[in-house]
Order: C-alpha cells, then sequence, then structure tokens
C-alpha cells in the first residue's frame, strides 16, 4: 500500500493525525505504523524505540515527574476511506485511538520545548482491540511514572475515571452422540451447552443493579458452535461468554460463583463432560474522584473551555483498567474525539477537538508537573 506524503508533518497535528490514520493497522499489523512513529517522533525531539512486542516507546523532557501518556496505534477492521472535508478527518482509528494518541504526542512535545519540570513518556501500544499485549507488556518490564493518562475518546469536556471487569469463557459440553432420528436415545450437547448458559445468565440477573449498568454484572453469548451437517445428535457444543464485572466483584469471586453452577450441572448431568475455560480476564477499576489527576483534568478544562466537567464510567474493558488494577500508579483515561464513532463505518474526529485536546492535556500535565500528592 502505498501513502501519499505530508510535508511539513510536525508543523500540524491535524497532518499528523491524518497520515498516521493512512497507514492501516489493525491488531497484529501495527509495524508498518510504529516504524512511521519512530521517525516522525523524532523531528518532534523525542528518544524513541519499538520493544519486544512492537510498541513505540517515546521519551521526551527532563524533570523529577514521569508521566506516562498511553495511547493505542491498533485499531479494528476493516479499513476506512481516509478524507479530510470541512475540518473533518474521517477514516478507521481516527477517533478510536490515533486521535487521542496524536494529542498527547503534540502536548508532551510542545511541553518540553517550553521546559516543563517533567518527563513525559508517550506509549504508543499495540493490541489494545485484542487481548492488550501492548499494556501488558509495559507493566511486566516495570514501567515507572507518578502518573499515568490513556488515550480513548472521551470528549474534550469528559473524562473517564472507571471501567468495568472483563472475563472472556469458554465453556465446552460434550456427549456421546447417535443417529439424529432417534434423538430420545441420546444426549444433545447443543441443548445441554444452552441449558448451561441459562443458568450461567441467571447469575448476571440476580446481580442486576436497576439503575446502574455500571454496577451490575453483565453477561453476553458472543459465539455458540457445535453440531454437524450429517444425520447425528450433536456431540460438541462451544460457548463464548463475555461477561463484565462492576468494581464490587473480583474475577476470582465471579469464577467462584460460575465453578459452583458447573459442579451442580456435572452432578445433574453424569454424562455429560463439561470443560471451562478462562481465555482472557481483567479487573475493573476505578480512580479516586479527589485524586491530583483527576482535579488536573477538571481544573484544566474548565480554564480551557470554561465548560463542566463531566466523570464518567465505562461498561466497556481498556488498557487503563489492566494498567490500574496491577500498579500503583494513579490513572485516568482521557482524549478528544466522540466515542459514538467508535468501530463504526464513519469512524471520525473533528480537528478542532484535536486542537482543544492538545491544549488540555497541556494545561493538566504542568498542573501535574507541580503536584505534590503523588
Amino acid at each position: 500500500m502505498k501513502y501519499s506524503g505530508w510535508k511539513n508533518l510536525k508543523d500540524s497535528p491535524i497532518k499528523f493525525l491524518h497520515k498516521i490514520v493512512e497507514i492501516y493497522s489493525p491488531s497484529g499489523n501495527e509495524e508498518v505504523l510504529a516504524h512511521f512513529l519512530v521517525e516522525e517522533m523524532k523531528k518532534l525531539g523525542f528518544e524513541v524505540n519499538i520493544d519486544l512486542v512492537g510498541n513505540v516507546i517515546g521519551i521526551i523532557g527532563n524533570g523529577s515527574k514521569k508521566i506516562l501518556l498511553c495511547g493505542h496505534i491498533d485499531t479494528v477492521n476493516p479499513f476506512l476511506p481516509v478524507k479530510y472535508a470541512e475540518g473533518i478527518l474521517y477514516g478507521r482509528g481516527s477517533v478510536d485511538a490515533k486521535g487521542p494518541f496524536a494529542a498527547f504526542v503534540f502536548a508532551a512535545s510542545e511541553l518540553a520545548k517550553e521546559g516543563v519540570d517533567a518527563q513525559f513518556i508517550v506509549a504508543g501500544v499495540v493490541d489494545e482491540e485484542g487481548k492488550s499485549r501492548g499494556i501488558k507488556h509495559l507493566i511486566e518490564k516495570g514501567i515507572q511514572a507518578d502518573y499515568a493518562i490513556f488515550g480513548e475518546p472521551t470528549s474534550v469536556d469528559t473524562i473517564t475515571i472507571g471501567y468495568k471487569g472483563c472475563l472472556t469463557q469458554k465453556i465446552i459440553c460434550e456427549t456421546e452422540t447417535g443417529h439424529s432420528s432417534a434423538p430420545w436415545l441420546y444426549i444433545n450437547s447443543i441443548e445441554k451447552g444452552l441449558e448451561l448458559w441459562g443458568l450461567i445468565d441467571e447469575v448476571s440477573k440476580n446481580n442486576t443493579v436497576t439503575f446502574s449498568h455500571f454496577e451490575s454484572i453483565t453477561t453476553c453469548l458472543k459465539k455458540i458452535s457445535g453440531g454437524q451437517d450429517n444425520n447425528i445428535v450433536p456431540s460438541k457444543c462451544e460457548l463464548l461468554i463475555d461477561t463484565r464485572l462492576p468494581p464490587n466483584i473480583k474475577c476470582s469471586e465471579y469464577k467462584f460463583m460460575i465453578e459452583k453452577i458447573l459442579d451442580n450441572f456435572r452432578k445433574m448431568n453424569p454424562n455429560v463432560k463439561v470443560t471451562y475455560e478462562i481465555e482472557d480476564e481483567t479487573e475493573a477499576y476505578v480512580t479516586q474522584k479527589k485524586s491530583s489527576i483527576v482535579k488536573a483534568f477538571i481544573q484544566s478544562i474548565w480554564k480551557i473551555r470554561k465548560k463542566q466537567v463531566k466523570l464518567t464510567y465505562k461498561t466497556g474493558t481498556g488498557d487503563m483498567n489492566v494498567f490500574g488494577s496491577s500498579t500503583e500508579i494513579p490513572c485516568i483515561t482521557y482524549g478528544p474525539g466522540d466515542s459514538i464513532f467508535d468501530h463504526t463505518m464513519n469512524e471520525q474526529i473533528h480537528a478542532s477537538d484535536l486542537e482543544a485536546g492538545i491544549q488540555i492535556i497541556k494545561e493538566a500535565l504542568i498542573k501535574l508537573s507541580i503536584s505534590d500528592n503523588v
């Protein structure tokens, strides 16, 4: 794939963003973009390298405080045509989350030039849309920072301070098979899988908070597979289940609930083999509203925008709660752009939002650089 070249990318955030959106980088295929970012971030004054899993790590500035600005450079599928018209950039990744990442790059670069007393670590991590391989690698390597800001589109006047936890589970039901013309003689694995799904879904219904999806357990049957085209009673059924957990329920607690259900099911169905596997898990994370990092962004948004700041809790899962639940580093999620366009066929970001986001991030980072509450 050939890319049209921009001149003087470092002079314009929207031109820089346009270019990195042109470089298609779905999860697992971030390498071309990573090498491009290394060269362009060097021009902006960063010391940059690509780590073992493909993360782009740029360091700029000097000071006693270390602040991590972490965005993800992977996107979902499919590729979308990239265009800039009437102040809006369209294309896959424009808002989720190359826009917020571009804002981090320019905010840190400008503050370093202004001599702000802080060191900024700008990380473009891989696989956020997958299993968060990039941020998990940073955690394993023991990255050091006083604060961490994660780049996702929150809108310029909103801060995300909480994410639910997540469990991806696979359940396999296996039975003896026979001819489908005599189904009463055999146990149908698909029917048993659906029966088991009903029991698991009941856990969510019994832990629902009517006024808050964030505080409830929610469960989604993402995929069910089994059976054959010929005249055979299905002997194997696989269920892939996505469960989202509120902050007051740990992954281990939920797994204990499910194991009890499975044990009872096995006792009642001795001729059904049931296998339970955890494919991925992430704990919930919530930042304290009165923390220095939240205050810094509230004050900065008010100063730049003169608007009331909204604090949000997301029912999804992001790199912030992978990081926040594994470290003691205070963190929030913030970034320009409207999340309503995430993963859509009309993904877009306003250039004006990008510019405003950069100014707000700069102002907040200045406040954090002089904060004593770390």
